[in-house]
C-alpha cells in the first residue's frame, strides 16, 4: 500500500494510467502516481504477481513502463504531465515455460 504522508496543495493534472483518468499532483512522479491511485507496475514474468517499484531512485529498473508511447520508461525518474498516457508493459515471458539446462 503506497499512502501520501502529508496533504498535497500542489495543482492537479489529469493523466491516463491503463485507460482510466485520474487527477494526481503536478510534478509527482509517474511511479508515485500510479502507486497512489492503487496500481500496480508490472507482473512478475513468472507468477504473474503484481510488482511495484523497489528503490524509487532510478536504480533497480523495477518501475519500467510505456509512457506517452515509448517504451521502457522509468516511472520513478519521470515527472507527470497534464494529459500523459501511462501503460504497464506487459512482462516478457518467451522462454520461461522450459527449465534451463
Amino acid at each position: 500500500m503506497f499512502k501520501r504522508l502529508m496533504p498535497d496543495d500542489r495543482p492537479l493534472v489529469s493523466v491516463v494510467i491503463d485507460g482510466k483518468t485520474v487527477q494526481v499532483p503536478a510534478g509527482e512522479t509517474v511511479a508515485a502516481a500510479v502507486l497512489a491511485t492503487g496500481g500496480t507496475m508490472r507482473e512478475h514474468p513468472v507468477s504473474g504477481r503484481p510488482r511495484s517499484a523497489y528503490c524509487m531512485m532510478g536504480v533497480c529498473f523495477e518501475c519500467l513502463m510505456r509512457i506517452d508511447g515509448l517504451a521502457n520508461r522509468q516511472a520513478c525518474m519521470t515527472r507527470v504531465r497534464e494529459g500523459m498516457r501511462i501503460e504497464r508493459q506487459p512482462a516478457i515471458q518467451a522462454g520461461l515455460s522450459e527449465s534451463p539446462k
